[in-house]
């Protein structure tokens, strides 16, 4: 999407004559690291207490006043912890172009970190600042690499940064076809009323209550030879709670519920960013849960594309029916692997906090693997069960399935289960409940939208099939 800031902005090869060292000095380096600093700098780092310590971040001028370097203290051994380091400081430091020197200085994964750390998002500023804290690459590092992941990861969290106002499902449908477009992939577009014809009854339902028609896009890229991966990503550009209505407080940042879109959008585009040797398909179901006199209601009982007939509980639980029938319509052929992404429940924030989103499989060599990657990249991740004897908690009277349970307990795992309900053939689903949001400030993840999981499931999927 090309009106989106590319990852280049904040990474650039090349020289590095008129750049800011930022140097990373540890605690057992830190005498020999001073020896070559100018006795007016010496006092300087002095008077801060500044000895190297993990976290401490120091600015320090050369002889004019002006910016001459930064020191960034790493500790005794600061190992992994370079990473969260390094992401911390693009928006500690002014506006310039620097370069990193020291341990770590010739890493793709710290470069990476400060690439994640420099996005802003100020797209709504009337006179913004460039905001840019540019770094110089080492010649050591993949340029190529880095920007794929780097401008993939803004793509998404600007996707999930932009208002309602400016991000309803038709400007959303449009974003996806230049997107679709700039990567060659095959875009197809059902809408409106077309989804009852086109069997899509779930979808059709949760969105028709708003003034912009509710829609199911897919792509397709790849050759057929190859494993055939689907991405299923919930596209709720606001979610009202239709006529549960959301209280104001638990309104406020509904922007973010096509976040689970977003995040297969990122992942989409790291693939294909990459080329790898897969066929790709993305099903995102686009609405907005809105309140009119066609509103779907709680007692409704609506057909699903399955054949399975939903009983409706509660219409702030819409994201589950969306996502229902995309999954039925990805599962009516056999692929190596079904992810479903997804800003779901409130309980997967009570129980597993902002920061670590739960997922569910019954592959569990896939769950290892996944993990193993997610703790690498540090894009977070827990495996929670599909816990068999829940699912009768979804059990209606009057339908073959409800889909919430209606009681207090374990929400995030009763809504993992229902939608298990539309997948029998693949090989592997996968369904994670993300948050898709940073409420305070993490290194390399500023306040803002974040595609959980994609740097951790496209790093997966790269080391299998790359």
């Amino acid at each position: 999407m090309t009106e989106f800031k590319a990852a280049e902005v904040y990474l650039e090869a090349g020289s590095r004559k008129h750049s800011v060292p930022v140097v990373m000095v540890g605690t057992e380096n830190y005498e020999d690291f001073a020896k070559g600093l100018t006795p007016a700098q010496k006092n300087w780092l002095a008077l801060k207490d500044f000895n190297g310590k993990a976290g401490q971040l120091q600015l320090v001028p050369d002889e004019d006043g002006k910016l001459g370097l930064v020191v960034l203290g790493i500790g005794a051994s600061a190992g992994d912890m370079i990473y969260n380091l390094v992401g911390s400081v693009p928006l500690q430091v002014p506006e310039g172009i620097y370069h990193l020197e020291g341990e770590g200085a010739d890493s793709f994964e710290v470069a990476l970190a400060w690439g994640l750390g420099a996005y802003v998002f100020a797209d709504y500023k009337q006179s913004p600042a460039s905001d840019t804290r540019i770094l110089k690459l080492d010649k050591a590092v993949d340029g190529e690499k880095l920007y794929n992941i780097t401008g993939a990861v803004y793509l998404g969290r600007t996707l999930i940064n932009i208002p309602a106002n400016d991000l309803g499902p038709d400007v959303y449908e449009e974003k996806i076809k230049i997107f679709s477009a700039g990567f060659k992939a095959k875009m197809s577009v059902v809408k409106g009323d077309a989804l009852l014809v086109k069997k899509f009854p779930l979808i059709h339902a949760v969105g028709r209550a708003s003034t912009q028609e509710p829609r199911l896009i897919e792509l397709n890229w790849g050759k057929k030879s190859h494993p055939k991966i689907t991405l299923v990503g919930k596209g709720i550009c606001f979610d009202t709670g239709g006529l549960n209505l959301k209280p104001g407080n638990s309104m406020n940042l509904m922007k973010k519920d096509m976040g689970g879109s977003a995040t297969a959008l990122t992942i989409a585009a790291m693939i294909m960013g990459a080329k790898l040797p897969v066929q790709l398909r993305v099903l995102l179901p686009i609405a907005e849960n809105n309140i009119s006199g066609n509103s779907f209601r709680p007692g409704d009982l609506i057909p699903s594309r399955k054949g399975l007939t939903v009983e409706i509980d509660n219409t702030d639980a819409e994201g589950r029916l969306v996502l229902a029938d995309a999954l039925a319509l990805a599962d009516e052929e056999v692929v190596e692997e079904l992810y479903c992404f997804a800003t779901l429940t409130g309980a997967a924030r009570v129980g597993m906090g902002p920061d670590l989103p739960p997922f569910y499989t019954d592959d569990d060599e896939l769950a290892q693997n996944l993990e193993a990657s997610a703790f690498e990249v540090k894009d977070y991740m827990w495996r929670l069960p599909f816990w068999g004897p829940y699912d009768k908690w979804l059990n209606s009277q009057v339908a073959d399935v409800n889909h919430v349970s209606g009681g207090p307990f374990a929400g995030s795992i009763t809504a993992a289960l229902f939608l298990r309900r539309f997948v029998e053939q693949a090989k592997s689903f996968v369904h994670f409940d993300i948050y898709g949001w940073t409420p305070n400030l993490l290194p390399g993840k500023p306040v803002g939208g974040e595609p959980q999981v994609a740097r951790a499931v496209f790093d997966y999927l790269s080391k299998k099939y790359g």
